[in-house]
């Protein structure tokens, strides 16, 4: 799921961005958004810096009170923030200056769909490439889990709570059906479900046989009756 996060400092352009990203989401394969909202681009900045947040995507308005867009990229910028910028603002004057702290896109208001959309298409196309995906887990405790979907080696059913083993000896517990966390990994290729107690991420596997497969954190799993040439048609297909 991807992290994106609108600034505007005028309501109902923060309501059209958020349909329009809604619209997108409905039309493009993997485009799983989790949005959120900003009317400052302090706020946003302070979210970042002290609040641990990590968006993929910015669209955000120049023109704002108090600080502008620009300067608030550039101090992103200058501590090391690389997510995507889009900027939208009713003047093309700014172009130059937003090139200038490597913005992804300059979108002249009013922004349509015919002008968002092709920009969307480009941000998703460099986000699978070059960023790790991830997805937001709720915890048996009510917490939430931000997840990198390459750490995920395997998720185990044990009665009403499953078990999400991470890379590093982490794991997380969460409190849905396993038919339920496979509905939220099934989109990625890398995610197989084995029987009623596994959820596999192909990444992990070390070896594969009639009856058993290992995965590199050393977790040996034994195959349900009649799944080993599925699984290593989808192990291969995933591969090749």
């Amino acid at each position: 799921m991807y992290q994106i996060a609108i600034c505007d400092d005028e309501e109902f352009e923060l309501d059209k961005i958020e349909r329009m990203l809604k619209d997108y989401q409905t039309k493009c394969v993997g485009a799983e958004f989790s949005i959120r909202r900003f009317a400052d681009s302090e706020d946003i900045f302070l979210q970042i810096t002290t609040e641990n947040y990590q968006p993929d995507l910015i669209l955000m308005d120049i023109y704002m009170p108090g600080t502008s867009g620009i300067k608030t990229a550039r101090k992103l910028r200058d501590i090391g923030i690389t997510c995507m910028i889009v900027f939208m603002t009713s003047s093309q004057d700014h172009a130059l200056e937003a090139f200038g702290v490597d913005a992804f896109s300059y979108l002249v208001k009013p922004v349509s769909k015919e002008m968002l959309f092709p920009a969307l298409d480009k941000v998703m196309k460099d986000l699978r490439k070059n960023q790790p995906q991830y997805i937001l887990l709720q915890t048996a405790n009510n917490g939430v889990h931000r997840v990198r979907l390459t750490d995920i080696i395997y998720c185990e059913a044990q009665r009403k709570i499953q078990c999400v083993y991470l890379k590093g000896n982490e794991s997380i517990y969460l409190k849905m059906t396993m038919t339920k966390l496979f509905e939220m990994l099934c989109t990625y290729k890398r995610f197989v479900k084995l029987g009623v107690s596994y959820i596999v991420n192909m990444e992990h596997i070390e070896r594969l046989d009639a009856q058993t497969l290992l995965l590199d954190c050393g977790k040996e799993i034994y195959l349900p009756r009649g799944s080993h040439k599925d699984l290593r048609y989808r192990y291969f297909e995933y591969y090749f």
